[in-house]
């Protein structure tokens, strides 16, 4: 059991510090609205990937076409609402960290944004999905300690973050934290492109 809590977390940690876009979101949402909103959709993993473990461990046995198109869908799908947000985030003016002028809808971007995201498939269909089948035969309590361990080591990961850049948030001001996010709404484009390009590639249209 402790073999599967231990690489659930190195697996978590290293999963809950790539740069990706719900981390971009992270920082984005910790440092425009405040750390709870960060907070909020760093947990976001912990709503959506109920169904997509479930998927993924069902995909693991089905065909690897099936697979493959559905993630060139999803990715396709992230691409398109990540860039949006993206554009939302360059469009940003000055408005303080902690005062937003709108409603943040932290859980609902960032529920969204993994959700539409190919990479939690990928691994739980690659990677994570093996390795509970595996811990399964050994008992349940394994398998749990693999979740458990992957879990709290990606959203604490994601958290850590949110809470450093609230704090650093805070003291942004005028053309400082337009600059900030600037930065960071073209991550979002740039993660975007990307998510296009792997969905394109997915589906065929594209060369691998």
């Amino acid at each position: 059991m402790l073999e599967y809590l231990g690489s659930g977390m190195v697996l978590g940690l290293a999963a809950g510090l790539a740069p990706g876009p719900l981390l971009a979101l992270v920082l984005a949402q910790s440092i425009r609205y405040g750390t709870r909103e960060g907070l909020k959709v760093a947990a976001a993993p912990l709503i959506t990937d109920v169904p997509i473990v479930i998927l993924s461990v069902a995909l693991v046995g089905a065909a690897a076409s099936a697979a493959t198109g559905l993630l060139g869908a999803i990715s396709l799908a992230g691409a398109i609402f990540v860039g949006y947000l993206g554009i939302e985030s360059l469009r940003t003016t000055g408005v303080e960290a902690g005062r937003p002028d709108e409603a943040p809808r932290s859980w609902a971007r960032g529920a969204t944004v993994n959700a539409l995201s190919p990479h939690p498939y990928l691994f739980w269909i690659t990677v994570g999905a093996p390795i509970l089948l595996l811990a399964w035969e050994e008992g349940p309590l394994a398998a749990a300690a693999f979740l458990a361990g992957f879990y709290a080591c990606l959203v604490g990961a994601k958290m850590v973050l949110a809470v450093v850049a609230g704090r650093s948030g805070g003291r942004l001001r005028g053309g400082a934290y337009r600059a900030v996010m600037a930065v960071l709404g073209g991550l979002l484009l740039l993660f975007a492109f990307r998510l296009g390009i792997e969905g394109l590639r997915l589906l065929g249209v594209l060369p691998s």
